[in-house]
């Protein structure tokens, strides 16, 4: 493989396991990246490469380094001893990718972490509860009805929503006010810290 080709490879190979890794491109295997960008590359030596390629990129957007982190981290690795280390070919490759890929990258992971369902709509409603019996107080006095609407993300219609209800008494309500109370505060002191 002529010199000029080794970089574009490399490029290619870093591209085609972001797809794999971050994009679930599944057509995207390790035989197809070997066969098109390293065909001459004994497969020993090209699975090294590609797990080497793939543990690094995995280890770049695990920490979504900035600019300065990822030419610490990877003049770090260039000083490695053995085979374990990067070459400054291989450190280019990454560099460029990650200069053009980082955003792509860190907005699929952060789509990938957020939990499904989410939350689309609330309502609710305060209902006062007569006792069946009078002397059944254990389950009079007011309630508070809440209704969730949940559904996946990228659903437009509110037809594929579902909805939980949940009722709660006055001690309740009042147990998930203070735990909104605490997330609130821990959203303040992290906010005042930046």
């Amino acid at each position: 493989m002529a010199d000029v080709e080794v970089p574009k490879s490399l490029s290619g190979l870093l591209n085609g396991i972001a797809q794999k890794m971050f994009f679930n491109n599944d057509e995207m295997t390790e035989e197809l990246l070997k066969s098109e960008l390293f065909p001459e590359l004994p497969q020993e030596e090209f699975k090294a490469l590609h797990e080497k390629m793939r543990g690094l990129l995995k280890s770049i957007s695990t920490a979504d380094m900035d600019h300065a982190q990822l030419e610490a981290f990877l003049t770090a690795q260039s000083k490695k001893q053995g085979g374990g280390g990067v070459s400054a070919e291989q450190a280019a490759a990454l560099s460029r990718f990650w200069k053009s890929q980082r955003v792509r990258v860190r907005e699929r992971l952060l789509a990938q972490s957020r939990w499904e369902p989410c939350l689309r709509g609330l309502s609710w409603r305060v209902d006062l509860q007569a006792a069946g019996r009078q002397r059944d107080t254990e389950h009079s006095g007011p309630v508070a009805l809440m209704e969730l609407e949940l559904s996946r993300t990228g659903q437009a219609s509110h037809k594929d929503s579902e909805f939980v209800c949940v009722e709660f008494n006055e001690a309740k309500v009042n147990e998930v006010l203070k735990k909104l109370s605490d997330i609130q505060e821990s959203i303040d002191r992290i906010v005042h810290r930046t």
